[in-house]
């Protein structure tokens, strides 16, 4: 079984910057991609930026330029760095791993922008 401890977000103000972080214990395969993806009310969950232990990255076209992804080589743990946050960016954003056709999620930690 895979665990995902999230921490960071909060309330920001439009332009502001927040941090997530992300930590993955358990039985952990060796490959494997994390990432985040986000939910805002009345809509579907959409990824937001993944990347592999082996340094690729993607990002959803909307936060290219403002996100950044990284991981922490050996310790499973992903960060995403968010600048320039607008109020279309509010969601609850989770964490997830994925492993062997296995996606596993984090509980989702609230992101709100707003003046």
């Amino acid at each position: 079984q895979v665990h995902l401890a999230e921490s960071g977000g909060g309330l920001v103000r439009p332009g502001g910057s927040l941090s997530l972080s992300c930590t993955a214990s358990g039985s952990i395969p060796g490959f494997n991609v994390m990432g985040w993806y986000r939910q805002a009310p009345g809509k579907e969950r959409e990824m937001v930026a993944t990347a592999t232990n082996g340094g690729v990255r993607n990002y959803v076209d909307s936060v290219k330029g403002r996100f950044t992804i990284s991981r922490e080589s050996g310790w499973n743990t992903v960060y995403l760095q968010m600048n320039g946050l607008k109020p279309e960016d509010t969601a609850v954003y989770y964490c997830s791993l994925y492993a062997i056709g296995t996606n596993y999620w984090g509980q989702g930690t609230q992101v709100t922008v707003s003046s």
